[in-house]
């Protein structure tokens, strides 16, 4: 009944959207505790346990439960080694697909008593813009929680429009563009000690079956300038290393995250050119006031290519993070360059007491230079309000309805679930 009640608060929602972003982190188990590959380790204990003593707590279940006359049961964290399936159809409207169905999976479950909880996560989705995409993400634990391996492999056919280089860039120089584009990545994390954990990985993007219909303004394209390819290869290693002290992945009430990812893609291992990035991933959370269940929550997510020129495709742009989450107020690709320096802060609030509904305000800010070498330009804001819905009062996972503007009259509806960071 449980899936069935998702199902019916889902499409309520969906009902009255008219654009919907499809979930940004669907490693997050809509029906299960879902623990966060980069939780701490087990010699801290996990806290996805919730509330501030005194109200109960409620969310969607027990709402969409006491519609039905049936009370719910609470919920326990009985994840074993037995995987436990969980599937949600869904539709959309966003500002990249149009009209979008999509049917995303999980299977949780244990390599042993006393390991994390592990994720398999799959999707797919069809759009009215004839896009079409299969991701799939891992979080595999071993059993004594020392190991973790964390793997993304995705096909998209995806017609998407880019805008040119940096973030002075204007929505007139719209390029309609079309591809095939496919990932693999895995890496293998270790426990260093406290709460640091370093891992080397693999990394293969290919964007394959390039085209471009040219600027709609008549003009010269800069993916035209930057040069065009029918298709593109990088191919290479990744160190990655980071700290978490958050006590919640999925919903952070205090803590910090800082992540530094540095990529080497050579020639040598298949690459279309020879290049290196690195990306650091920096969050934090503080209660404010220091007595509410208020939280300011604040992101910093710079993605920068330190040498060498990668493939147009390949270049940092805007809500193409791992997680699709940079930018809310503008389409995904609308800012692309060789550097990205990226800032946000949210504030997140209670309206009901009992945890079922809750607010944010948010505000970011975006800058990127063109191509390598060249500076950054002007620094794009983006802005707005957001509902939260509690679906699962254990995890704290929420449904998240942002409406988000930016510049030159960008703005848009962005449904999800999961907090953006």
């Amino acid at each position: 009944m449980r899936i069935i009640y998702t199902l019916c608060g889902l499409l309520i929602i969906l009902l009255f959207a008219p654009r919907v972003y499809a979930q940004r982190n669907p490693e997050i188990p809509l029906t299960k505790i879902y623990t966060d590959s980069t939780l701490v380790h087990k010699s801290k204990k996990d806290t996805t346990v919730l509330s501030k003593k005194g109200t109960p707590q409620k969310d969607l279940y027990s709402v969409i439960g006491a519609l039905f006359h049936e009370s719910t049961p609470s919920v326990n964290d009985s994840i074993t080694s037995k995987p436990v399936i969980s599937v949600v159809p869904a539709i959309g409207y966003t500002l990249v697909s149009r009209l979008a169905v999509v049917l995303s999976g999980n299977v949780t479950f244990r390599t042993g008593p006393q390991s994390r909880v592990s994720t398999i996560v799959a999707s797919t989705s069809y759009t009215q813009n004839k896009q079409f995409s299969i991701p799939v993400q891992s979080s595999i634990w071993s059993k004594n929680n020392e190991y973790n391996f964390v793997g993304d492999y995705r096909f998209y056919k995806f017609p998407q429009s880019t805008f040119g280089l940096g973030s002075s860039s204007k929505m007139r120089n719209e390029d309609p563009m079309d591809y095939n584009f496919v990932r693999f990545y895995e890496t293998v994390l270790r426990h260093l000690g406290g709460n640091f954990y370093a891992g080397l990985g693999y990394m293969f993007d290919t964007h394959y079956n390039i085209t471009e219909k040219g600027n709609i303004n008549g003009g010269i394209s800069d993916y035209a300038r930057y040069g065009k390819t029918a298709g593109s290869i990088a191919s290479g290693f990744a160190f990655n290393t980071f700290y978490d002290s958050r006590d919640n992945a999925i919903n952070p009430s205090k803590g910090a995250y800082t992540s530094l990812l540095y990529r080497v893609s050579p020639s040598a291992l298949g690459s279309s050119s020879t290049w290196t990035s690195l990306t650091v991933d920096a969050r934090k959370y503080i209660k404010f006031p220091a007595s509410s269940e208020n939280i300011l929550a604040l992101w910093s997510y710079d993605w920068i290519i330190l040498n060498g020129r990668p493939e147009y495709m390949d270049l940092p742009s805007i809500s193409w993070d791992a997680n699709s989450a940079t930018g809310r107020g503008y389409i995904q690709g609308r800012f692309r360059g060789a550097q990205m320096v990226y800032g946000e802060a949210e504030y997140r609030f209670r309206i009901m007491a009992n945890g079922l509904l809750s607010g944010v305000v948010f505000a970011n800010v975006e800058s990127f230079s063109a191509q390598q070498g060249t500076r950054l330009q002007a620094i794009q804001p983006g802005y707005g309000p957001g509902l939260r819905i509690s679906i699962n009062k254990l995890s704290k996972t929420n449904i998240t309805i942002d409406y988000g503007f930016g510049t030159q009259g960008s703005r848009g509806l962005f449904i999800d679930v999961g907090e953006a960071f």
